[in-house]
C-alpha cells in the first residue's frame, strides 16, 4: 500500500524542455554568420562536460552556449552577440511557468490522501523561484531540491522523511533520473513521457518495462492508484 507519492517537476508538473530547444534555436540564430555544422553536438558536449562544475538547469546551459560559441567562432565572437545569449539566459528565469494539463486538480486530490513529496534537481534558486511561481508548493509536505537524483538521494530521502522504499511510488518524465535510481532502491515508479526529452536525459542503461508503469499523462493517475487498490 502506498503512503508517500514523489513528482519530479520540470516537465512532468510544468513545461521546461520547451524552452531550452526555443532558445537553442535562437541561439543558432545569433551565430548564423558561423559555421553551424554540428554545432548541436557541440553544445550538449559542453553541457555535459559542464554538469561537474555548474549543475542542471538554465545557468548553466547559458554558460554552455557562450563557451559553444566561442569554440563555433574561433575566439571571434564579439561583446554584442554574447549580450544577446545573455539576454536569452535571464528570458528564460524571467518566463512564466506554464503547468501541464490536469496537475493541480490532480495534487489536490492526491494531497488529501497520501504525503506528497516534490523532487527536483537544479539550481536551489532557479528551482525554487520556479516552485514559487508555479502556486502548488501547498500541495507538497517535502520539497527536495537536489543536486543530482540517483539512488543515493533517493534512499537519503526517504530515510530522512521515515517512508519505506515499498510504499513510495515516483512520478516523473525521465527514466533515467525518475524510474531506474527508483526501481534500485525497491520503490515504485511511474513514467509520464513529455514531448521532448534532453538527449543527456535519454542515457541510461535498458530498463524492462515490465518493472514501471507508463501512462499518457498525469489526469490519469488518480484512476491508476484507484485500480492498484482494487488489485491488493
Amino acid at each position: 500500500m502506498l503512503e508517500a507519492i514523489g513528482f519530479d517537476a520540470d516537465d512532468t508538473l510544468w513545461h521546461n524542455e520547451v524552452l531550452f530547444q526555443e532558445t537553442q534555436r535562437k541561439f543558432k540564430k545569433i551565430l548564423k554568420e558561423y559555421s553551424l555544422d554540428g554545432i548541436d553536438q557541440q553544445l550538449l558536449k559542453i553541457e555535459k562536460n559542464n554538469l561537474k562544475v555548474y549543475g542542471y538547469g538554465f545557468k548553466g546551459f547559458i554558460l554552455s552556449m557562450i563557451e559553444t560559441s566561442i569554440e563555433v567562432s574561433d575566439h571571434k565572437i564579439n561583446g554584442r552577440q554574447i549580450e544577446k545569449i545573455l539576454g536569452l539566459g535571464e528570458k528564460m528565469l524571467s518566463e512564466p511557468i506554464h503547468l501541464l494539463e490536469n496537475v493541480e486538480t490532480t495534487l489536490r486530490y492526491l494531497s488529501q490522501k497520501y504525503i506528497l513529496l516534490l523532487i527536483t534537481k537544479g539550481d536551489l534558486f532557479e528551482q525554487e523561484t520556479k516552485i514559487t511561481r508555479s502556486g502548488l508548493s501547498k500541495y507538497f509536505k517535502y520539497i527536495e531540491i537536489v543536486s543530482e537524483k540517483d539512488e543515493f538521494t533517493y534512499s537519503s530521502i526517504l530515510k530522512n522523511h521515515d517512508i519505506d522504499p515499498k510504499e513510495f511510488l515516483m512520478v516523473g518524465n525521465s527514466l533515467r533520473s525518475d524510474i531506474l535510481p527508483v526501481l534500485k532502491i525497491g520503490a515504485h515508479a511511474l513514467h509520464i513521457p513529455y514531448k521532448i526529452t534532453w538527449d543527456h536525459e535519454m542515457e541510461h542503461p535498458e530498463i524492462n518495462p515490465r518493472h514501471y508503469t507508463q501512462i499518457k499523462h498525469l489526469g490519469l493517475l488518480k484512476l491508476w492508484l484507484e485500480r492498484m487498490r482494487g488489485k491488493r
